[in-house]
């Protein structure tokens, strides 16, 4: 049953993001959902882990807003950098403990830091990520822990 959903719910993201109905694109949507579902069957048997997350909707929905206007600020000042030529660029590596706990919640804060123009996650270490910043500002770590906070209250359902 899992499967059907998955199947349902992976061709109609498809159908929805081709935005053409002709009989040839069905088609090739259809082998790519069955090619990807076949993938994903052998994957689930390779490594028999099975994610269960607890997530609140309107926590997420939330948290999303607030992400999307995180990017949306973050954008302006990396345009204002690009077509400045007087600003200094402090580029810098940082090290920004996470405190998520499972890999779902840690993977989801790390692709939020690379989501955020300027900001790029590099590697994971135990506790920490290290972080590439553009343009690097002491406010930027408080903006690191926010979000970091904003995960993990996610995570914890909070």
């Amino acid at each position: 049953m899992k499967n059907f959903i998955k199947f349902f719910l992976l061709f109609g993201l498809w159908l929805l993001m081709s935005g053409m109905l002709t009989p040839l694109l069905i088609i090739f949507g259809l082998s790519s959902v069955c090619g990807v579902m076949i993938i994903i069957n052998r994957m689930d048997k390779a490594d028999n882990y099975d994610l269960k997350i607890q997530l609140n909707l309107l926590q997420f929905v939330y948290y999303l807003s607030w992400l999307s206007l995180e990017i949306v600020k973050a954008n302006l000042k990396v345009t204002k950098i690009i077509l400045s030529k007087t600003l200094p660029r402090n580029q810098r590596f940082l090290k920004v403990k996470y405190s998520q706990n499972s890999d779902f919640f840690q993977v989801m804060f790390a692709n939020s830091i690379t989501l955020t123009p300027g900001t790029i996650s590099t590697e994971t270490e135990p506790e920490y990520f290290l972080i590439h910043a553009l343009d690097y500002s002491p406010e930027d770590i408080e903006s690191l822990k926010e979000m970091d906070l904003r995960i993990t209250k996610l995570e914890k359902g909070v």
